[in-house]
């Protein structure tokens, strides 16, 4: 296999933090390609500095922009990319723009594409992220669906099975490695002032919620009114948003910090007695770091831990309502969570995705559906 070989095009930090483990399996055989989605400097050196080199990695330098012309420079930068150095095979993660770009700028130049974390579904066509990840799943050569509802939402679209492999989440991979160790992440809330379980964590950043003055204003207002301390890292959208909004007197009440690097965010995480979170990625690291998460959106591409380590609420009075339940008993709910499989498995994802992608590489089969892996499902 010649060096990088193996195109991994992403252009967000959670794109970034998920690959990671995949860009260390792949090593010199992997060329990144970062479009620049996420522009935020502090963001992108935060997360860049703690994956591993690839062979090669490239950056467009896009930015930002309207989601169409978005979309528009990205493909025609990674489709006169792919024709200056044509990969063998095209990984895109997740359903940002720049996946959806990688995978039309593949499928225009007739390279196999991977779809790591297909199948999730919202069923919320409101939602961008819902036709960015249908559009990237039927492109898919190859679909690497997280869990076995993923594999039946695929299924049900008339996605061939024998397209499709169950392989988890390489999430778990990526917040195992990088997890500091208890000591440390204590060290790092008590340096803020925080003592275990007696704080909340806090994160918004979708459009639905901060692109709207009203939905704003009152998850801010919510989350002062808790009766405990709250965290919240500010992301550079949110921040913008306030202060469009003139909504900053709603911070004065709550620990605002400035975008934390992905170890800093699971040392929070795993000492809080609750998160809020909007964040899908968040989602999923609770059921890891067993927390619970009141999530504030009005859909759920990730049903499986609701009912378990999170409730899904909209805008308004039930968010400051579900924390206060979660509130009630912080020690009982966390022997109870613990007691808990993750529903994103355990093992290796990302080498079941590597052994299939090389498969893919090397003109064998495609991965078969059977390929082991440990998932615990209900019942």
């Amino acid at each position: 296999m010649r060096r990088g070989s193996i195109t991994l095009v992403c252009g967000t930090r959670p794109e970034l933090i998920k690959l990671a483990p995949l860009i260390r399996r792949f090593g010199e055989d992997a060329t990144v390609v970062y479009t620049g989605q996420h522009y935020d400097q502090s963001m992108y050196s935060r997360i860049r500095q703690d994956i591993a080199e690839p062979g090669s990695f490239v950056e467009l330098g896009l930015g930002g922009g309207r989601r169409g012309a978005q979309l528009g420079n990205a493909v025609a930068a990674l489709d006169a990319h792919f024709a200056e150095e044509p990969p063998d095979v095209v990984i895109v993660q997740g359903d940002t723009t720049s996946a959806l770009a990688g995978a039309l700028a593949a499928n225009a130049n007739d390279v196999p594409l991977v779809h790591v974390e297909a199948g999730l579904r919202s069923y919320d066509r409101a939602m961008p992220e819902e036709h960015n990840r249908v559009a990237i799943d039927h492109l898919a050569d190859l679909c690497c669906a997280p869990t076995p509802i993923n594999f039946t939402n695929l299924v049900a679209e008339g996605v061939a099975a024998d397209r499709i492999t169950v392989t988890g989440n390489t999430v778990v991979e990526a917040l195992e490695e990088a997890l500091p160790g208890a000591d440390e992440s204590r060290a790092l809330i008590a340096g803020l002032g925080l003592e275990a379980d007696s704080y909340v964590l806090a994160t918004i950043h979708r459009p639905e919620n901060v692109d709207c003055r009203e939905n704003l204003g009152t998850i801010l207002g919510e989350l002062a009114g808790l009766p405990l301390p709250v965290v919240l890292p500010l992301h550079p959208r949110t921040a913008k948003q306030v202060a469009a909004f003139g909504l900053g007197r709603l911070l004065a009440g709550l620990h605002v910090l400035e975008p934390q690097s992905y170890k800093d965010f699971l040392s929070l995480a795993r000492w809080a007695a609750v998160l809020v979170s909007d964040s899908g990625g968040v989602q999923e690291e609770v059921s890891v770091l067993k927390r619970p998460v009141v999530v504030v959106r009005r859909s759920t591409e990730r049903p499986e831990i609701e009912g378990t380590f999170g409730t899904l609420v909209p805008p308004g009075p039930r968010v400051r309502a579900e924390v206060l339940k979660w509130l009630d008993d912080v020690s009982g709910h966390r022997t109870r969570l613990a007691g808990i499989a993750s529903p994103y498995g355990t093992g290796s994802p990302s080498g079941l995705i590597e052994a299939a992608v090389r498969r893919m590489v090397s003109d064998t089969r495609f991965a078969s559906p059977a390929l082991e892996f440990q998932l615990v499902t209900e019942g």
